[in-house]
């Protein structure tokens, strides 16, 4: 059975940072692309950011872009994402997602997601 499991959420501060990680049960993390995605109470689940098994990063956010910084550790079966600079509107249900090799604009084409870190920011 393949899980996804993050953690490293939390409350902060506005202008603090946060590293979310993401442990994945798999054989090769490096077939896999891994996406990070959130959920602010009352909205749709939206895409942050994603990096394919080769490492290419898809932004899905352009106004997070320069605060948000997706990496992975294949050999560690870990993926991560690093945000700073945070602020209010960040807040939100953090989760990682996988797919065999390419990301996608898509969340319906990601089969595997982890459950959910909680991301609190307030002053």
């Amino acid at each position: 059975q393949l899980q996804l499991v993050e953690s490293g959420g939390g409350s902060a501060h506005p202008g603090g940072s946060l590293r979310l990680s993401c442990e994945v049960s798999v054989l090769r993390m490096d077939t896999w692309a891994t996406g990070w995605f959130r959920q602010a109470p009352g909205k749709e689940r939206e895409g942050v950011v994603c990096i394919s098994a080769s490492g290419e990063v898809m932004d899905y956010t352009a106004t997070v872009k320069d605060r948000f910084t997706i990496s992975r550790d294949d050999a560690k079966n870990m993926g991560y994402l690093q945000i700073d600079s945070l602020q209010p509107q960040d807040t939100a249900v953090y989760y990682c997602a996988i797919r065999n090799y390419l990301c996608s604009e898509y969340k319906s084409a990601f089969p595997h997601w982890g459950q959910g870190t909680q991301v609190t920011v307030s002053p």
